[in-house]
């Protein structure tokens, strides 16, 4: 089993809204996945009461310090890919949350603030050893600052995803509704962008497509 963490120490980076729609993308490549929500806000386990119950993946509300023992009993379970939607906050759980990943995914939106935001969210993932990307975030149609927002990220000695997120009103739609973006307009551009991130992804980590 390989875990993901979505990490930022920035609330509104739309880490929610990455994992449920990351974690629905992979089930529907063929792994059985599961999303474990350590937020106290508890948003993809209100996604998830929004859903039909038969529909991956199994979301788990979980507190960091069990995050071992959640692991340990979806690996257990067959599941192959984890997803951990973790708090925007700066507690030293991070930290260990990070360690028990073997990916930390930063979503950063790309401005000003939000670049220099994640200059701690790095440290965490520095400090916790392990690899890491940035996903650019709600993008703007013709936004004129991505590829120096790029270039400040690769200045942090942290390389960014070439794929993007736009800013897709599918993606706030489908999540009142407890579904991803690949379900609420398959066809869509939303979709379309999650399906490319969810392959690089594979690509990043060398997973085996469960297609």
């Amino acid at each position: 089993m390989k875990t993901i963490a979505i990490l930022s120490q920035k609330g509104g980076a739309g880490k929610t809204t990455i994992s449920v729609n990351l974690a629905v993308a992979a089930a529907v490549a063929g792994q059985k996945t599961c999303l474990i929500d350590l937020d106290p806000q508890a948003s993809a386990t209100r996604w998830s009461d929004n859903r039909d119950a038969d529909n991956a993946p199994n979301v788990i509300s979980a507190h960091a310090i069990r995050l071992p023992e959640v692991l340990h009993a979806a690996e257990q379970d067959g599941v192959t890919l984890a997803f951990l939607d973790t708090p925007p906050s700066k507690d030293p759980s991070l930290v260990d949350v990070a360690q028990k990943a073997d990916l930390a995914l930063i979503p950063c939106r790309p401005s000003g603030l939000d670049l220099d935001a994640i200059r701690s969210t790095i440290q965490v993932a520095q400090i916790a050893n392990v690899p890491m990307r940035v996903l650019f975030n709600a993008v703007k149609a013709r936004c004129s600052l991505i590829q120096s927002a790029k270039r400040a990220v690769a200045g942090f000695q942290v390389e960014p995803l070439p794929c993007v997120l736009g800013d897709r009103v599918a993606f706030s739609h489908s999540i009142l509704d407890g579904l991803a973006a690949i379900e609420y307009e398959p066809t869509g551009k939303a979709s379309w962008e999650v399906q490319r991130l969810y392959q690089q992804i594979e690509k990043v980590m060398e997973v085996d497509s469960g297609r």
